[in-house]
């Protein structure tokens, strides 16, 4: 059984590196022949960044989890 991915990218307005960080991972997943919807999310409080566990502009997460495991037990979360 094949789990769904759920990515979503989360980010800051005016991020200048949100737009090319989610082409990259639309042709990741083309090249895996993976489908997924990559879900964009603006976070606009320092409240969203702490539910979200928001580390910075623009953050991946897969399936709920930061893409970069040494982030994963972060406790401190940001928003500018």
């Amino acid at each position: 059984m094949n789990k769904a991915l759920d990515v979503v990218v989360l980010y800051n307005e005016g991020c200048p590196a949100t737009p090319k960080t989610i082409e990259r991972i639309e042709e990741c997943l083309s090249e895996l022949g993976l489908h997924a919807e990559v879900r964009k999310v603006l976070v606009k409080s320092r409240e969203e960044a702490n539910a979200w566990r928001f580390l910075g502009s623009p953050t991946v997460q897969i399936n709920g989890l930061d893409m970069d495991p040494a982030v994963r037990n972060a406790k401190f979360f940001g928003f500018m």
